[in-house]
């Protein structure tokens, strides 16, 4: 099953139809605040996005599935540089249309403990941010950075998940040099 949801998401993305490089939300637009059950370090919480923005910006990225090779690739990445966003004052959510008890185990075994992803099923929230796939009922692969005041700073989206920490550490890097504290 994995392995078939994988060669369907990279022959959607060889076609195109998948990019959601027209993502409805852009630079300076609000972003929708949320509240939903998340992981972290395989143990259920509750993640709301006002109380996380209190403590600065948040790398909020939206994968399309929990265990698949992209989505893993993407998490180890975050994982990896979580240490150097929360030096920056930044915090690292992952969000996709799993269920909470997938993000449970996806959280320990490949965010590696390190930063909380949030639980969709739904879609509510991969469809207030317009990360939704165009041919699937999984989100599409977005990152956003979000400044303490609800704004959007950045969004990036490829399917490819190698770039989206590099971009979003950029980004997240000139907002605090304009913010020092």
């Amino acid at each position: 099953m994995l392995r078939r949801l994988n060669l369907l998401l990279a022959a959607t993305a060889l076609l195109g139809l998948a990019t959601g490089a027209q993502a409805a939300l852009k630079p300076g637009d609000t972003a929708p605040l949320f509240t939903t059950e998340a992981a972290v370090g395989g143990r259920q919480m509750p993640l709301v996005l006002a109380e996380a923005l209190k403590k600065g910006p948040v790398v909020l990225y939206f994968f399309p599935k929990s265990f698949t090779s992209g989505c893993t690739l993407e998490a180890h990445l975050f994982a990896e540089a979580t240490d150097k966003f929360a030096a920056l004052g930044a915090t690292v959510v992952g969000v996709s249309h799993d269920d909470i008890a997938t993000q449970i185990k996806f959280s320990k075994e490949e965010c590696r403990d390190k930063f909380a992803v949030a639980a969709d099923p739904e879609s509510a929230i991969i469809k207030s941010y317009d990360a939704k796939m165009a041919v699937m009922p999984y989100s599409d692969r977005i990152s956003y950075v979000i400044t303490p005041d609800d704004k959007v700073l950045y969004v990036y989206s490829s399917l490819d998940p190698a770039d989206h920490v590099n971009r979003t550490m950029k980004a997240v890097q000139d907002w605090r040099a304009a913010h020092k504290m």
